[in-house]
């Protein structure tokens, strides 16, 4: 039978953990106007569990009432004392392109040492588009984690600053091929001769 809003709503008040979760997984059937405050209850949860599978959805619902999204999601970025909450919530941040979120992320990055979160806040600023991303890409650049410089790479493909050009040329030579298809996917956004001889 397939989940209606009454049937999500008990599910995500029950006391039991999997329930909990099965009401968040079950919110993405239905419509997402009733779903949001369902979702944004569950953001709150006291289960980590079920607070990261809230948040991860916020990107998809978030819309339906941008305001309140932003404040959920800055909150949990910068309190929830999980680092894979705070890094859905960058995820979030990013897909929802809400720039006025970009303070924090630049100060949470500058902040932790967790390389699951500085991931996905790199990762968002390429999605945010937001040109005041592009210092704090350049230092990724150069994060002794690799998938940080990786995604950093990404993002500065993303922003399409023509500044990025000759910092990305060098990784085309780099190791891991990886890397390599990364930095091409970058370097394809930009016009410069440079990038296309690349």
């Amino acid at each position: 039978m397939p989940p209606t809003p009454d049937s999500v709503k008990q599910l995500i008040e029950s006391s039991d953990l999997g329930e909990r979760l099965s009401g968040v997984n079950q919110a993405r059937d239905i419509d997402p106007a009733i779903a949001y405050p369902l979702i944004v209850q569950a953001c709150k949860d006291q289960n980590v569990r079920v607070r990261y599978a809230a948040v991860s959805q916020m990107d998809t619902l978030g819309q339906q009432d941008a305001q309140q999204s932003l404040d959920l999601l800055r909150n949990a970025l910068l309190t929830d004392p999980e680092p894979d909450v705070q890094a859905a919530a960058a995820d979030a941040l990013g897909g929802l392109k809400m720039t006025e979120a970009f303070p924090d992320l630049a100060s949470i990055y500058e902040s932790t040492e967790e390389w699951l979160l500085q991931f996905s806040i790199v990762a968002a600023l390429g999605e945010m588009g937001d040109p005041r991303g592009f210092d704090l890409l350049v230092k990724a650049l150069d994060s002794d984690i690799s998938l940080v410089s990786t995604a950093a790479i990404g993002a500065l493909g993303e922003l399409g600053d023509p500044r990025a050009v000759p910092l990305l040329l060098p990784y085309v030579q780099a190791d891991d091929w990886q890397v390599r298809h990364r930095v091409i996917q970058a370097l394809a956004q930009f016009d410069a001769p440079e990038a296309h001889t690349a």
